[in-house]
Protein backbone atom coordinates (compact mmCIF):
# COMPACT_ATOMS: atom_id res chain seq x y z
CA UNK A 1 0.00 0.00 0.00
CA UNK A 2 2.91 2.15 0.89
CA UNK A 3 4.32 1.96 -2.52
CA UNK A 4 0.63 2.23 -3.94
CA UNK A 5 0.68 5.98 -2.70
CA UNK A 6 4.01 6.74 -3.05
CA UNK A 7 4.63 5.26 -6.87
CA UNK A 8 1.41 5.31 -8.16
CA UNK A 9 -0.43 8.07 -6.65
CA UNK A 10 2.83 9.91 -6.43
CA UNK A 11 2.38 11.31 -2.96
CA UNK A 12 4.78 13.74 -1.99
CA UNK A 13 5.04 14.84 2.10
CA UNK A 14 6.94 17.57 1.54
CA UNK A 15 4.81 19.04 -1.81
CA UNK A 16 8.42 18.99 -4.57
CA UNK A 17 6.23 16.64 -6.39
CA UNK A 18 4.50 18.87 -8.95
CA UNK A 19 3.68 16.32 -11.57
CA UNK A 20 1.85 14.29 -9.68
CA UNK A 21 0.58 10.50 -9.81
CA UNK A 22 -1.97 9.05 -11.99
CA UNK A 23 -4.71 11.09 -10.88
CA UNK A 24 -3.09 14.24 -10.06
CA UNK A 25 -1.44 15.62 -7.27
CA UNK A 26 -2.49 14.28 -4.50
CA UNK A 27 -2.90 16.68 -1.09
CA UNK A 28 -4.17 13.86 1.52
CA UNK A 29 -5.49 10.85 1.89
CA UNK A 30 -6.95 8.37 4.77
CA UNK A 31 -7.25 4.04 4.52
CA UNK A 32 -8.11 1.80 6.10
CA UNK A 33 -7.79 -1.95 5.46
CA UNK A 34 -10.16 -4.79 5.86
CA UNK A 35 -10.91 -8.73 5.54
CA UNK A 36 -13.17 -9.57 3.06
CA UNK A 37 -16.03 -12.97 3.56
CA UNK A 38 -13.40 -14.62 2.37
CA UNK A 39 -10.19 -13.45 4.37
CA UNK A 40 -8.19 -11.66 2.22
CA UNK A 41 -7.39 -8.02 2.75
CA UNK A 42 -8.19 -5.35 0.95
CA UNK A 43 -7.83 -1.39 1.60
CA UNK A 44 -10.67 1.31 1.19
CA UNK A 45 -8.76 4.80 0.32
CA UNK A 46 -10.62 8.50 0.14
CA UNK A 47 -7.73 10.45 -1.89
CA UNK A 48 -7.76 13.86 -2.14
CA UNK A 49 -6.44 16.01 -5.47
CA UNK A 50 -5.09 19.51 -5.47
CA UNK A 51 -7.46 22.11 -6.66
CA UNK A 52 -10.55 19.69 -5.59
CA UNK A 53 -13.61 22.19 -4.60
CA UNK A 54 -16.09 21.35 -2.14
CA UNK A 55 -19.18 20.00 -3.14
CA UNK A 56 -21.28 23.90 -3.08
CA UNK A 57 -18.60 25.01 -5.43
CA UNK A 58 -18.36 22.33 -7.36
CA UNK A 59 -21.81 22.18 -7.95
CA UNK A 60 -21.98 26.14 -8.79
CA UNK A 61 -19.28 25.69 -11.32
CA UNK A 62 -20.51 22.71 -13.64
CA UNK A 63 -24.19 24.22 -13.59
CA UNK A 64 -22.71 27.88 -14.45
CA UNK A 65 -19.43 27.52 -16.47
CA UNK A 66 -19.71 25.34 -19.54
CA UNK A 67 -15.69 25.41 -20.41
CA UNK A 68 -15.22 24.29 -16.63
CA UNK A 69 -17.76 21.43 -16.87
CA UNK A 70 -16.29 19.94 -19.67
CA UNK A 71 -12.86 19.63 -18.66
CA UNK A 72 -13.81 18.19 -15.82
CA UNK A 73 -16.00 15.43 -17.57
CA UNK A 74 -12.82 15.17 -19.90
CA UNK A 75 -10.75 14.46 -16.66
CA UNK A 76 -13.00 11.89 -15.41
CA UNK A 77 -13.54 10.04 -18.54
CA UNK A 78 -9.91 9.72 -18.98
CA UNK A 79 -9.09 8.94 -15.45
CA UNK A 80 -12.48 6.15 -14.88
CA UNK A 81 -13.12 3.61 -16.88
CA UNK A 82 -16.12 1.22 -17.65
CA UNK A 83 -15.46 -1.03 -20.62
CA UNK A 84 -13.96 -3.68 -21.70
CA UNK A 85 -10.88 -3.52 -23.88
CA UNK A 86 -10.70 -4.95 -27.21
CA UNK A 87 -9.98 -8.36 -27.62
CA UNK A 88 -7.13 -9.43 -29.96
CA UNK A 89 -7.63 -12.20 -32.95
CA UNK A 90 -3.89 -13.62 -32.97
CA UNK A 91 -1.42 -11.64 -30.15
CA UNK A 92 2.00 -13.19 -29.25
CA UNK A 93 1.95 -16.16 -26.69
CA UNK A 94 1.30 -14.26 -22.76
CA UNK A 95 1.18 -15.40 -19.36
CA UNK A 96 -2.30 -14.11 -19.09
CA UNK A 97 -4.17 -16.06 -21.88
CA UNK A 98 -2.91 -19.41 -20.18
CA UNK A 99 -3.25 -18.54 -16.62
CA UNK A 100 -5.47 -16.00 -14.06
CA UNK A 101 -4.38 -12.15 -15.58
CA UNK A 102 -3.87 -11.92 -10.86
CA UNK A 103 -1.20 -14.11 -10.94
CA UNK A 104 1.07 -13.29 -13.63
CA UNK A 105 3.38 -10.41 -14.17
CA UNK A 106 2.10 -9.48 -17.41
CA UNK A 107 3.39 -9.35 -21.20
CA UNK A 108 7.44 -10.61 -21.44
CA UNK A 109 10.24 -8.57 -21.29
CA UNK A 110 11.68 -10.09 -24.26
CA UNK A 111 9.04 -9.04 -26.91
CA UNK A 112 9.81 -7.17 -29.77
CA UNK A 113 8.16 -3.75 -30.55
CA UNK A 114 6.06 -4.97 -32.83
CA UNK A 115 4.94 -7.74 -30.91
CA UNK A 116 4.53 -5.77 -27.71
CA UNK A 117 1.99 -3.48 -28.31
CA UNK A 118 -0.87 -6.24 -29.27
CA UNK A 119 0.65 -8.31 -26.51
CA UNK A 120 -0.37 -5.25 -23.92
CA UNK A 121 -3.72 -4.80 -25.43
CA UNK A 122 -4.33 -8.51 -25.25
CA UNK A 123 -3.22 -8.23 -21.44
CA UNK A 124 -5.37 -5.68 -20.84
CA UNK A 125 -8.70 -7.40 -22.06
CA UNK A 126 -7.79 -10.53 -20.13
CA UNK A 127 -7.22 -8.31 -17.13
CA UNK A 128 -10.50 -6.61 -17.04
CA UNK A 129 -12.42 -9.52 -17.89
CA UNK A 130 -11.68 -11.62 -14.98
CA UNK A 131 -11.32 -8.52 -12.44
CA UNK A 132 -13.75 -6.24 -13.23
CA UNK A 133 -16.39 -7.69 -14.40
CA UNK A 134 -19.41 -8.15 -12.11
CA UNK A 135 -21.40 -12.04 -11.70
CA UNK A 136 -24.09 -12.39 -9.93
CA UNK A 137 -24.79 -14.15 -6.58
CA UNK A 138 -27.11 -14.69 -3.90
CA UNK A 139 -24.50 -11.73 -2.08
CA UNK A 140 -26.22 -9.71 -4.76
CA UNK A 141 -29.78 -10.34 -3.36
CA UNK A 142 -29.18 -10.50 0.21
CA UNK A 143 -31.55 -7.30 1.37
CA UNK A 144 -34.39 -8.56 -1.88
CA UNK A 145 -37.65 -10.15 -0.04
CA UNK A 146 -39.70 -13.19 -1.34
CA UNK A 147 -41.49 -12.30 -4.25
CA UNK A 148 -40.40 -8.76 -4.72
CA UNK A 149 -38.26 -7.82 -8.04
CA UNK A 150 -34.30 -8.86 -7.68
CA UNK A 151 -32.02 -6.49 -8.19
CA UNK A 152 -27.95 -6.22 -7.50
CA UNK A 153 -27.39 -4.30 -4.81
CA UNK A 154 -23.97 -3.00 -6.00
CA UNK A 155 -26.11 -1.80 -8.85
CA UNK A 156 -24.38 -3.31 -11.57
CA UNK A 157 -26.83 -4.74 -14.31
CA UNK A 158 -26.38 -5.20 -18.41
CA UNK A 159 -28.82 -2.37 -18.66
CA UNK A 160 -27.23 0.25 -16.63
CA UNK A 161 -25.44 1.71 -19.93
CA UNK A 162 -25.22 5.69 -20.53
CA UNK A 163 -23.59 6.59 -24.11
CA UNK A 164 -22.13 9.85 -22.79
CA UNK A 165 -21.61 11.72 -19.37
CA UNK A 166 -24.71 14.08 -17.77
CA UNK A 167 -25.04 16.49 -15.35
CA UNK A 168 -28.33 16.85 -13.42
CA UNK A 169 -29.39 20.56 -14.24
CA UNK A 170 -30.87 20.68 -10.20
CA UNK A 171 -28.22 18.70 -8.03
CA UNK A 172 -25.04 19.33 -10.40
CA UNK A 173 -24.77 15.66 -10.26
CA UNK A 174 -22.86 14.09 -12.39
CA UNK A 175 -23.31 10.96 -14.02
CA UNK A 176 -20.27 9.43 -16.24
CA UNK A 177 -21.25 7.34 -19.51
CA UNK A 178 -20.88 3.84 -18.75
CA UNK A 179 -20.26 1.48 -21.39
CA UNK A 180 -20.91 -2.35 -19.66
CA UNK A 181 -23.29 -2.01 -16.61
CA UNK A 182 -21.31 -4.49 -15.71
CA UNK A 183 -18.44 -3.73 -15.25
CA UNK A 184 -16.55 -1.97 -11.87
CA UNK A 185 -14.99 1.15 -12.81
CA UNK A 186 -11.39 1.27 -12.90
CA UNK A 187 -8.48 3.29 -13.89
CA UNK A 188 -6.22 1.72 -16.27
CA UNK A 189 -3.09 2.54 -14.71
CA UNK A 190 -3.98 1.50 -11.53
CA UNK A 191 -5.17 -1.78 -12.52
CA UNK A 192 -2.59 -3.20 -14.53
CA UNK A 193 -0.04 -2.13 -11.91
CA UNK A 194 -1.64 -3.78 -9.36
CA UNK A 195 -3.80 -6.46 -11.26
CA UNK A 196 -6.70 -7.56 -8.89
CA UNK A 197 -10.22 -5.91 -8.34
CA UNK A 198 -10.49 -2.33 -7.92
CA UNK A 199 -13.42 0.31 -7.68
CA UNK A 200 -13.32 4.05 -8.60
CA UNK A 201 -15.08 6.70 -7.69
CA UNK A 202 -15.81 10.34 -8.03
CA UNK A 203 -17.16 12.21 -4.96
CA UNK A 204 -18.52 15.44 -6.23
CA UNK A 205 -21.53 17.30 -5.55
CA UNK A 206 -25.27 15.86 -5.28
CA UNK A 207 -27.24 13.35 -2.98
CA UNK A 208 -25.62 10.61 -3.85
CA UNK A 209 -21.97 11.88 -3.56
CA UNK A 210 -23.10 13.00 -0.12
CA UNK A 211 -24.18 9.63 0.30
CA UNK A 212 -21.17 7.66 -1.16
CA UNK A 213 -18.77 10.10 1.12
CA UNK A 214 -20.83 9.16 4.41
CA UNK A 215 -20.73 5.43 3.50
CA UNK A 216 -17.37 5.72 2.81
CA UNK A 217 -15.94 8.03 5.66
CA UNK A 218 -18.18 5.82 8.01
CA UNK A 219 -16.81 2.48 6.39
CA UNK A 220 -12.96 4.08 7.23
CA UNK A 221 -13.60 5.40 10.49
CA UNK A 222 -15.85 2.28 11.98
CA UNK A 223 -14.20 0.72 14.70
CA UNK A 224 -13.40 -3.25 15.37
CA UNK A 225 -12.45 -4.87 18.35
CA UNK A 226 -9.15 -6.53 17.96
CA UNK A 227 -8.64 -9.82 19.55
CA UNK A 228 -5.83 -9.11 21.33
CA UNK A 229 -7.75 -7.06 22.64
CA UNK A 230 -10.56 -8.63 23.63
CA UNK A 231 -8.53 -11.44 25.24
CA UNK A 232 -6.11 -8.73 27.03
CA UNK A 233 -9.48 -7.38 28.63
CA UNK A 234 -10.97 -10.78 29.83
CA UNK A 235 -7.54 -11.85 31.23
CA UNK A 236 -7.49 -8.63 33.35
CA UNK A 237 -11.07 -9.36 34.47
CA UNK A 238 -10.81 -12.53 35.41
CA UNK A 239 -7.55 -11.86 37.60
CA UNK A 240 -9.61 -8.98 39.32
CA UNK A 241 -12.15 -11.58 39.86
CA UNK A 242 -9.94 -14.18 41.05
CA UNK A 243 -8.17 -11.99 43.25
CA UNK A 244 -8.63 -12.69 47.29
CA UNK A 245 -10.54 -9.36 47.51
CA UNK A 246 -13.30 -10.37 45.91
CA UNK A 247 -15.77 -12.76 48.36
CA UNK A 248 -16.30 -16.55 47.02
CA UNK A 249 -20.33 -16.54 47.94
CA UNK A 250 -23.39 -17.57 45.86
CA UNK A 251 -23.76 -13.74 43.99
CA UNK A 252 -20.01 -13.84 43.02
CA UNK A 253 -19.02 -17.12 41.50
CA UNK A 254 -22.90 -16.40 39.24
CA UNK A 255 -21.04 -12.69 38.17
CA UNK A 256 -18.06 -14.87 37.41
CA UNK A 257 -19.66 -17.14 35.30
CA UNK A 258 -21.61 -14.55 33.32
CA UNK A 259 -19.16 -12.11 32.64
CA UNK A 260 -16.92 -15.13 31.34
CA UNK A 261 -19.91 -16.03 29.17
CA UNK A 262 -20.43 -12.70 28.01
CA UNK A 263 -16.37 -12.37 26.97
CA UNK A 264 -16.41 -15.98 25.76
CA UNK A 265 -19.23 -14.88 23.76
CA UNK A 266 -17.88 -11.79 22.15
CA UNK A 267 -14.75 -13.36 21.03
CA UNK A 268 -16.23 -16.19 19.65
CA UNK A 269 -18.04 -14.11 17.36
CA UNK A 270 -14.93 -11.95 15.98
CA UNK A 271 -13.91 -12.91 12.55
CA UNK A 272 -10.52 -13.90 12.11
CA UNK A 273 -8.68 -14.69 9.14
CA UNK A 274 -5.28 -16.09 9.15
CA UNK A 275 -4.04 -13.19 6.83
CA UNK A 276 -5.47 -10.58 9.27
CA UNK A 277 -3.49 -13.07 11.90
CA UNK A 278 -0.08 -13.13 10.07
CA UNK A 279 -1.06 -9.00 9.75
CA UNK A 280 -1.02 -8.25 13.48
CA UNK A 281 1.57 -10.95 14.24
CA UNK A 282 4.12 -9.32 11.96
CA UNK A 283 2.53 -5.68 13.37
CA UNK A 284 1.72 -4.00 10.11
CA UNK A 285 -0.72 -0.93 9.71
CA UNK A 286 -4.35 -1.42 9.64
CA UNK A 287 -4.78 1.69 8.63
CA UNK A 288 -2.69 4.40 6.40
CA UNK A 289 -2.50 8.61 6.14
CA UNK A 290 -1.15 11.47 4.92
CA UNK A 291 -2.03 13.46 8.39
CA UNK A 292 -2.01 13.02 12.07
CA UNK A 293 -5.62 13.74 13.71
CA UNK A 294 -6.68 14.42 16.95
CA UNK A 295 -9.27 12.36 19.14
CA UNK A 296 -12.71 13.71 18.70
CA UNK A 297 -15.32 12.19 21.27
CA UNK A 298 -18.23 12.99 19.03
CA UNK A 299 -20.91 12.34 22.03
CA UNK A 300 -19.71 14.83 24.04
CA UNK A 301 -19.74 17.53 21.24
CA UNK A 302 -23.29 16.58 20.82
CA UNK A 303 -24.21 17.51 24.32
CA UNK A 304 -22.69 20.02 24.06
CA UNK A 305 -24.03 21.24 21.51
CA UNK A 306 -27.82 20.04 22.29
CA UNK A 307 -27.07 22.02 25.87
CA UNK A 308 -27.09 25.12 24.13
CA UNK A 309 -29.78 24.69 21.36
CA UNK A 310 -32.03 21.88 21.89
CA UNK A 311 -33.11 19.43 19.00
CA UNK A 312 -35.78 16.92 20.08
CA UNK A 313 -36.42 15.87 16.82
CA UNK A 314 -33.03 14.08 16.69
CA UNK A 315 -33.73 12.17 19.40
Amino acid sequence: VKAFISAILGYDPNSKNTDGGVLGVVKAYYGCVEAQGRGSLHCHLLVWVEGGLNPNELKDRVLNDEEFKARLIAFLEDTISTCIPDDIPDPPSILSSQFHPCSVRGVPTNLTDEQREPALQKDFHNLVKSCQVHAHTKTCYKYCRDGEPKFCRFDLDESNTRTESVVDPETGEIALKYSNGLVNSYNDSILQALRCNMDIKFIGSGASAKAILYYITDYITKTQLKAHVAYAALETAIRKLESADVPNDDVSLRAKKVLQKCAFSMISQQELSAQQVCSYLMDLEDHFTSHSFRTLYWSQVEKYIDGIDPSPECY
